[in-house]
């Protein structure tokens, strides 16, 4: 099943995390290399939890930052790594009514932006609908305003943090909710 959903960044085009179909099609409809992961939407942190392992200052991001415009690259759980093939997930909870009500229905999706890769993502939903409709399952409408703006991507690793992007949420602001010089 692939589904395309707005978020609060851009629209996404997702498919749930263990559809191995729905995972080889999104690469497919993009043109996308498959050395390149795709990320994680969760709907809370429990889900976030059953994927990836968690540790106090990664809570403390989560509880600052999600939902929003944060993912967060952490060390996967066994049955992620088994079933997918992923050893780390970047993660990220959307602040976005439609998108959680999605996560919530069909758990965590494994998201990218709705674009051919490399292209700038089409934010859209009528150019949206005319190139994707007949190569996805559902396109969901809202009348929520997206940012147009990528998210902050950081790694955790072990105790390390790494800014690997920076989007909306700045290295200050993650600097001061971890009170510490990790990065």
């Amino acid at each position: 099943m692939i589904l395309i959903f707005p978020t609060d960044t851009v629209y996404g085009i997702g498919t749930p995390i263990f559809d191995i179909d729905g995972i080889n099609k999104i690469y497919e409809i993009k043109k996308r290399p498959k050395d390149k992961p795709l990320a994680c939407l969760c709907a809370d942190i429990n889900q976030i939890d059953k994927i990836a392992y968690l540790n106090n200052d990664i809570i403390k991001l989560i509880n600052e930052f999600l939902p929003g415009a944060l993912t967060i690259i952490l060390n996967s759980k066994e049955e992620v790594i088994k079933k997918i093939g992923y050893k780390t997930i970047g993660i990220r909870i959307p602040n976005s009514k439609c998108a959680l009500s999605i996560l919530k229905e069909y758990g965590p999706m494994l998201t990218t932006s709705v674009n051919d890769s490399g292209d700038v993502p089409l934010n859209n939903y009528d150019e949206i609908k005319e190139k994707y409709n007949n190569l996805v399952d559902k396109i969901y409408k809202s009348d929520e305003q997206s940012s147009n703006l990528s998210s902050t991507v950081i790694l955790v690793d072990n105790d390390n943090i790494k800014i690997l992007r920076e989007g909306s949420i700045k290295k200050e602001d993650i600097l001061r909710i971890l009170n510490n010089d990790k990065l």
